[in-house]
C-alpha cells in the first residue's frame, strides 16, 4: 500500500470528516456511562503540515487553514478547533495561529475521550502503525493494533462497554473498497447492532455513491443518515467532495450537523461551487 494520508492531511475532506466525528463523540459523551471508539484505518495519529509530503500540494490551505481564518464559528466548529489547538499545544510551544500539526481521527477521539472511555485503533501499513504506536505510547486508554481494520470489526465487536462508535475510513486506493465495506457491515451489525457506525467516502462519481447507498441499505432496517458535502461541480474522475454515512445516528445529531454545514460550506467552497445536504437513506 503506497497511500500516504500526509499528502492530504487537513484538507476539506478531513475537516468534514472530523467535524462529523466531533459531533458523534459529543453525543456519546452526553451520558455518563463509558463508550468505546473503534477506528478501522487509524493512520499515524497526527500529521506535520510543514513536512515535505504535506507541503507538496498544501491541501490543508483549502481545509483547516480556511476554517481557522473564519469569524464566529458555531459551537461544533469550536469543539473541533479545540482538538486541533490541543495537538499543537502538546507538540509545540507556538500559538494556535501558527498551525503546524493536524490531528488524525484517533487523536481527535483521544482529545474528547473522558477518563473512563476507551479507544481501539487499527492500522495495517507498517510505517503508519509504528508512528501510531509512538503517538500513543504509554496511553492506557488507547489500544493500537497492527491489522486490517475490516478484520478488526470481527475481533473487537461488540465492545464490553456496549456503547460507542466505529469509524470506517479506508484509503479507497482499491476500486473494490466500497464493496468491502458493504460486505463487512452485515457481520459487524450482527455482532453489535446498537453501535454507531460512521463511514467516510469520497464523492467522485454520483453513480458509484448511489450504488454504495443501495448496497448498504439492502436488508438493513436500522436508521441511516447520509451527509454529502461538495466544493466542486460534478466533474468526472475528480474529488468533488466527500460524504459520511451514519448508521444509528444519535439523538439530535442530524440537527447539529444540519445547522453546522451551511457555515462550513461557506468557509470551504470555491467560488460557491458544490453543495451540501443531509438526508435519511430509505
Amino acid at each position: 500500500m503506497n497511500y500516504r494520508h500526509l499528502f492530504h492531511a487537513g484538507n476539506f475532506a478531513d475537516v468534514v470528516k472530523h467535524v462529523t466525528l466531533v459531533a458523534l463523540l459529543a453525543s456519546l459523551a452526553r451520558k455518563e456511562t463509558p463508550f468505546c471508539y473503534i477506528d478501522t484505518h487509524a493512520g499515524t495519529g497526527f500529521y506535520d503540515l510543514s513536512s515535505e509530503f504535506a507541503a507538496k500540494n498544501k491541501e490543508y490551505e483549502g481545509g483547516i487553514e480556511k476554517v481557522i481564518q473564519q469569524d464566529n464559528p458555531p459551537d461544533l466548529i469550536r469543539r473541533y478547533l479545540y482538538c486541533v489547538h490541543q495537538i499543537n499545544n502538546k507538540l509545540t510551544s507556538s500559538t494556535f495561529a501558527s498551525l503546524r500539526y493536524y490531528p488524525g481521527s484517533p487523536m481527535i477521539a483521544r482529545c474528547l475521550a473522558r477518563p473512563h472511555d476507551r479507544i481501539i485503533a487499527c492500522e495495517l501499513q507498517p510505517a503508519e502503525y509504528q508512528a501510531l504506536r509512538t503517538a500513543f505510547a504509554g496511553d492506557k486508554q488507547v489500544a493500537i493494533h497492527h491489522m486490517d481494520g475490516f478484520l478488526g470489526l470481527k475481533a473487537f465487536l461488540p465492545p464490553h462497554e456496549r456503547r460507542g462508535l466505529v469509524l470506517i475510513d479506508p484509503p479507497y486506493e482499491n476500486p473494490d473498497e466500497f464493496t468491502r465495506i458493504a460486505h463487512a457491515l452485515p457481520t459487524a451489525l450482527k455482532r453489535w447492532e446498537t453501535g454507531i457506525y460512521a463511514i467516510w467516502y469520497p464523492i467522485k462519481e454520483k453513480s458509484q455513491v448511489e450504488r454504495f447507498y443501495r448496497a448498504i441499505k439492502k436488508d438493513l432496517v436500522l436508521p441511516v443518515l447520509a451527509i454529502e458535502f461538495t466544493i466542486f461541480p460534478d466533474l468526472p474522475n475528480h474529488l468533488n467532495g466527500c460524504g459520511m454515512v451514519v448508521i444509528n445516528p444519535p439523538w439530535q445529531f442530524d440537527t447539529v450537523i444540519a445547522e453546522t454545514l451551511p457555515w462550513l460550506w461557506k468557509a470551504l467552497t470555491i467560488n460557491d461551487q458544490g453543495a451540501y445536504r443531509t438526508y435519511p437513506l430509505k
